[in-house]
């Protein structure tokens, strides 16, 4: 039958995949490279909208690197909603050769084609750059220091529901059928990852977040992987929780301030962090880094709002989300005291500007003019 073949497909694929897990390489030495080449990628909606700002945070930030020729703002065209439809590629080739010449990247957001909107089945463009070059940890901060909140999200990014989102089955007109994949290198990096974080920072508690008592081979391999790695980090406190009663607790006011560290599979850390964000003040308040052994992606947690762009208030987007995203970025490449700089700076801009995301409130221009104003 058709449908077999298409999963042994699949599993062909994924088991290809687990192969180059093991082979892959260390992580990028910045400090060895004589440039630094960062991607910029305006992206869909209001994404071109924030990107400008960040370019223009970015130029004053890294002035005297860009003069020197030690870091390049390089424009990484093509990846828009138009193209991607016109080229039927959810990253077109040449665009992904593009971005492969790069070591780090700002993107803007990216609409994924809707099928009720009567556009071609195309993945999601995040989906497909996260494996292509193998983003396996997306790294969520929300911190809040008027509730003791200090949160960082580890969710892995090249498994789980996401992984085959595009290679589900409809058998018949009565049932379709959507596939979930964990492997033991796919877990155990992204755990590693979070174990890592958690010692260099005071050996912070760590929570595994799963469905392990419904999803027993996908979730509950995730959890034991999880617990196998925290073997390797005995002054660390490990607990797990099932994520509908993790959602419950973000929003528990008597216990939040407990959690530290989460490591969470892929769907689950999707809802969870934009959970989190919303309590930090909205989704639009929050960066996310995607970071791989070559390759990482820094990027806002929200969408390309297109209602905006259709109401014609596009120029009253937020930008702190893109602007905490190249803060990011910044610690990423070694440039911890300018990513502290803008950090200070987004502080002070969202403690005095005023943006609600319509007309009543500031421009996105207006918000970084004062960023750089608070530069010092």
């Amino acid at each position: 039958m058709e449908y077999i073949k298409h999963l042994e497909k699949i599993i062909e694929e994924q088991l290809a995949r687990v192969e180059r897990i093991k082979n892959s390489h260390g992580f990028t030495d910045f400090t060895n490279l004589d440039k630094i080449v960062i991607g910029i990628i305006d992206g869909d909606g209001i994404g071109p909208i924030i990107l400008k700002e960040a370019k223009r945070v970015l130029n004053e930030l890294l002035k005297d690197e860009i003069s020197s020729c030690k870091i390049e703002l390089r424009a990484i065209d093509g990846l828009t909603l138009e193209n991607r439809i016109a080229k039927n590629a959810t990253v077109p080739e040449d665009v992904l050769n593009a971005i492969k010449e790069c070591h780090v990247l700002l993107k803007g957001p990216t609409t994924t084609p809707s099928k009720a909107a009567n556009l071609p089945n195309i993945e999601s463009a995040n989906v497909t750059l996260r494996r292509e070059l193998d983003l396996f940890a997306n790294v969520r901060p929300v911190c809040i220091p008027e509730k003791n909140i200090d949160w960082v999200f580890y969710r892995e990014n090249t498994e789980g529901e996401y992984a085959l989102g595009s290679k589900g089955i409809e058998i018949n007109e009565e049932i379709s059928m959507d596939f979930k994949v964990t492997t033991t290198g796919g877990t155990k990096r992204i755990a590693k990852a979070a174990f890592e974080y958690a010692k260099a920072n005071g050996n912070k508690n760590v929570s595994i977040v799963t469905k392990a008592n419904i999803m027993k081979k996908t979730d509950g391999k995730f959890l034991d992987l999880c617990y196998q790695v925290a073997k390797d980090y005995p002054n660390i406190h490990v607990d797990d929780w099932y994520v509908d009663i993790m959602a419950a607790n973000l929003v528990n006011e008597q216990i939040r301030s407990n959690f530290n560290v989460f490591i969470l599979p892929n769907l689950y850390g999707d809802i969870i962090t934009d959970e989190a964000a919303q309590i930090q003040g909205g989704v639009g308040t929050a960066g996310s880094a995607n970071v791989g052994a070559q390759y990482a992606m820094f990027e806002a947690i929200h969408g390309s709002a297109p209602r905006m762009v259709a109401d014609d208030i596009a120029e009253y987007a937020n930008p702190s989300s893109i602007l905490k995203a190249a803060e990011m970025m910044l610690r990423h490449i070694g440039y911890t005291e300018k990513a502290d700089k803008l950090l200070a700076a987004l502080n002070l801009a969202q403690a005095n500007k005023h943006m609600t995301g319509d007309a009543s409130g500031e421009t996105a221009a207006a918000f970084a003019d004062y960023v750089l104003s608070a530069l010092v």
